[in-house]
């Protein structure tokens, strides 16, 4: 029988038991809750996730503790410049006792995948997640094979500076609904990291928060938010804004306005509303938008300011 969501004392429809899981996210990940709020914000808007910074801040610790905390099938995948697509999908190799070819899947037939430093791997490889993030389905010699649900793909990429990275094409990037950055810690929580225990063995220590059951249901509830015309309204308004601003070489496209609606029904949601406001927009606005308008500029708020600063909110 399919768990259902608690009442709250004032029946909000939209109460939902994010809270205990991101409580325990944040004692993994010490000081970075926001960003920690808009992995799951990502994760309930049926999205996948990039997290570009440098090494060692929390990126793969940040993966494994979400799959973790949501009881998820979880695989690492370590993509190098020798990596090949069959090395992820999978492949079909010959049984001699039945002389017949037999699929082995690959590794992204996960429920939580970390493709860890995706950018070090060539295009040809890293291409072979296109399907599967967009579609959850992966094609081999002529045959479809589906994906388990929830499918969730978290990348991780090294500043595009560092010897033997590959950018990713804008296509590539434009199926990641949100980027975020990490960043160093503040100087309290490093503190409390220093004298801590270790991150993997807090992490080996979590009960599940949020089953992978109650999880669908609240990607469905998601998608059912309300979005006024008013918020339409600011939608379409950041959209034109993207395309005739001379700060953008190129406007977000009709598949990142959805997306930005996805993200703020999310948001809107681990806000406890059923209905979309500007603010949720304003949230989740970096995350979704600043690797689509980057044009050489990795620092998403700056990216983005133009935006809030000019477009006018209905």
């Amino acid at each position: 029988m399919m768990p259902t969501l608690s009442p709250t004392p004032n029946n909000n429809p939209m109460y939902n038991e994010t809270t205990p899981l991101l409580n325990a996210a944040n004692e993994v990940i010490l000081g970075k809750s926001h960003k920690i709020k808009l992995a799951l914000c990502c994760l309930l808007a049926r999205g996948h996730l990039l997290i570009e910074d440098v090494p060692g801040v929390g990126k793969t610790t940040l993966s494994h503790t979400l799959a973790k905390l949501l009881g998820l099938q979880y695989q690492r995948i370590q993509f190098t410049s020798d990596i090949l697509p069959s090395d992820i999908l999978g492949a079909s190799i010959f049984d001699p006792k039945n002389l017949s070819f037999t699929f082995h899947p690959g590794p992204l037939f996960n429920q939580l995948v970390l493709a860890d430093e995706i950018n070090r791997a060539t295009p040809k490889a890293q291409s072979a997640l296109l399907e599967a993030m967009e579609e959850h389905t992966i094609t081999l010699e002529g045959k479809t094979y589906a994906l388990p649900e929830p499918f969730f793909v978290i990348a991780t990429q090294n500043p595009s500076h560092q010897i033997g990275t590959f950018p990713l094409p804008e296509s590539q990037l434009d199926r990641f609904l949100m980027r975020i950055e990490l960043g160093y810690p503040h100087h309290e929580a490093e503190r409390l990291l220093l004298k801590g225990q270790s991150r993997h063995s807090l992490i080996a220590n979590l009960p599940v928060q949020l089953p992978p059951e109650l999880l669908l249901q609240m990607q469905t509830q998601v998608a059912q938010v309300f979005v006024s015309e008013p918020v339409l309204d600011y939608c379409q308004a950041i959209l034109d804004f993207t395309r005739t601003s001379p700060d953008y070489p190129y406007g977000l496209s009709p598949r990142a306005g959805l997306a930005l609606l996805n993200a703020a029904k999310a948001w809107a949601f681990l806000e406890q509303r059923d209905t979309v406001i500007p603010e949720d927009i304003k949230a989740v606005l970096a995350a979704v938008a600043g690797h689509r308008l980057r044009a050489g500029n990795h620092d998403s708020f700056a990216i983005v300011a133009p935006i809030l600063a000019q477009v006018a909110i209905p």
